[in-house]
């Protein structure tokens, strides 16, 4: 399996440089070679805490993102608008509805900013993706959790019974991040429609590219209180080249682009050259979401294999219990090089890791056996 994905991530990327990047290459600038796979290291540190893609950036992201060095001097309107036109055709909106920023999280900086120009409240699952709340929190508005049902799914019934007059927001991750549950389409659809009539409704769909299931996105022409975000880190394999976008009603992507100093400008060349590839190199994407299936298939039998229940996951990670593993695990990671994550809820000792390749699984099979 690997020499075949091997040979598929070379064919990728020598098709990709015969077609070329109109108007990326600069006239005396040599071709560089890309690197058309990532080598899995054999005893080096294996990263599963952050939920990367670890087979990316795809072969078309890496050949245009080492042509932008070249004119990385100049700003990119134009990649810039070219960008939000591939994101616009992908999703089904227009060029007015789409925002980018230096990845998801800034673009929910800007959402933040929007909702505490009156101050109230913000509503979240627990546990969820919280990184931002600290800054919500220090612009004025304060945090209302509410807990996950059982079996980990967000309580949408909870969570429109927590709105208040003075409720600015509320964040829901579909998938959900650190539970990898989702929520149904049709019920997430009612919550969106209700909500939406009191407040600003933020959906994170991170990591719904590892799903079948439907963005929220057809529903914001029509709704000015709907925001969804998504971004260019995990499926794609962007991670650390920080651009994501928010999909919203024209007149809500006017709202948060007067929130920035610029609009539309905090995105890198190479980041942009880099996201424009990526939306280009659909078999990348297709082969990542299927290595994922395969490897969080093999992984999830694995733990519970050794008495460490999971939830079902629609994402590249996966969280399980660690109430009745005898030994310690983080301990056992930590001796093995491997990076994993924390307790995220102390009831049932639940804990998250990342699907990384099917080597990297398997050494933590071996790690924690």
């Amino acid at each position: 399996m690997e020499t075949t994905r091997r040979k598929w991530l070379t064919q990728a990327g020598v098709l990709f440089l015969g077609a070329g990047l109109a108007g990326l290459r600069a006239k005396a600038s040599p071709v560089i070679e890309p690197v058309y796979f990532l080598p899995e290291p054999d005893d080096g540190p294996i990263r599963l805490s952050s939920n990367e893609n670890p087979y990316g950036p795809s072969p078309m992201a890496r050949a245009a993102m080492a042509e932008s060095v070249s004119i990385s001097n100049r700003y990119q309107w134009q990649m810039v608008r070219d960008l939000i036109s591939a994101i616009a055709v992908k999703n089904n909106v227009a060029n007015e509805n789409v925002l980018i920023g230096a990845g998801s999280t800034q673009i929910i900086d800007t959402v933040i900013q929007l909702a505490a120009l009156q101050k109230g409240n913000f509503i979240l699952a627990e546990p969820t993706f919280n990184r931002w709340t600290s800054a919500a929190e220090r612009c004025g508005i304060q945090k209302m959790l509410v807990q996950v049902t059982e079996d980990k799914r967000h309580d949408l019934t909870a969570m429109i019974n927590a709105i208040k007059p003075d409720t600015r927001m509320v964040y829901i991750c579909n998938p959900n991040n650190p539970t990898g549950t989702i929520c149904k389409y049709d019920a997430l659809v009612a919550f969106v429609k209700e909500a939406t009539k009191k407040t600003l409704v933020i959906v994170d769909e991170a990591y719904l590219d590892y799903t079948n299931e439907t963005s929220l996105s057809s529903l914001l022409t029509e709704n000015v209180n709907l925001i969804v975000v998504k971004t260019f880190s995990k499926i794609y394999g962007l991670a650390g080249a920080r651009i994501g976008y928010a999909l919203a009603h024209a007149k809500t992507i006017e709202r948060l682009g007067q929130l920035q100093s610029g609009v539309n400008v905090g995105v890198s060349a190479a980041s942009l050259a880099g996201a424009i590839a990526s939306l280009k190199d659909t078999d990348f994407v297709k082969e990542s979401y299927l290595q994922n299936e395969k490897t969080r298939a093999y992984t999830i039998q694995q733990l519970e294999r050794l008495n460490i229940p999971c939830i079902p996951s629609y994402t590249n990670f996966i969280y399980f219990s660690l109430q009745n593993y005898t030994k310690d695990f983080f301990d056992q990671l930590k001796r093995n090089n491997i990076e994993g994550t924390h307790i995220y809820e102390e009831n049932g000792k639940w804990s998250r890791i990342t699907v990384g390749t099917m080597q990297e699984m398997k050494r933590l099979i071996s790690a924690i056996g």
